[in-house]
């Protein structure tokens, strides 16, 4: 199971994230309770060991501001959120080297196909993305090559994880004290979870 923590800011808490066993971390790099800058997202990602994904998450922003985003951060993933890009963006973007991972709401119940977009990683969130409110994920066919996101918490990512059997979670304000503000319990209780499920 691919666990992906978002919207970190402090270097503890990417460290406790690593230290549990985090396949991938993520950076807002928009506007956001959760956003950093780049010098403050190349700061965090600078002692994050190779085989953990490093992802910069954009939404609304352009594609030659993330190009420079890329080049000023060395992150090796990004993120494009939300209904604001196209497959053209993502080709825009083909020649860097960082995988690329398309965010997406479902639309009555129904997945898009995972590289519709020519993107490497597809993740399914919820209609409003980082609301930390639960969607109803069951409607969804079971065993999808994508990071299920969208209200998880440790409580209900085992049961999510049984219900659409997917590649991957993806989890940013399930894992806070507050909004912005990250909960180590939680960010150890949540992989615990999901790397069990």
């Amino acid at each position: 199971m691919f666990v992906k923590i978002c919207g970190l800011k402090t270097a503890a808490d990417v460290a406790c994230a690593v230290e549990a066993g985090a396949d991938a971390v993520g950076f807002l790099l928009c506007e956001s309770p959760r956003q950093v800058t780049s010098a403050e997202a190349a700061r965090l990602t600078a002692d994050v060991p190779a085989d953990v994904l490093t992802v910069g998450v954009f939404k609304g922003v352009p594609v030659p501001a993330i190009r420079v985003a890329v080049a000023d951060t060395g992150i090796r993933a990004v993120q494009l959120h939300g209904s604001g890009y196209s497959a053209a963006d993502f080709a825009a973007l083909r020649d860097l080297p960082v995988r690329l991972i398309r965010a997406t709401a479902v639309r009555d119940g129904v997945a898009p196909p995972a590289g519709e977009y020519g993107e490497d990683l597809l993740l399914l969130d919820s209609p409003q993305a980082g609301s930390g409110e639960t969607w109803d994920w069951s409607a969804l066919a079971p065993g999808g090559e994508w990071l299920l996101a969208g209200g998880l918490t440790p409580d209900n990512v085992a049961e999510a994880v049984a219900a659409v059997q997917p590649w991957g979670v993806d989890v940013s304000s399930g894992v806070e004290s507050s909004r912005g503000v990250k909960d180590q319990g939680l960010i150890r209780a949540f992989l615990a979870a999901a790397k069990k499920a």
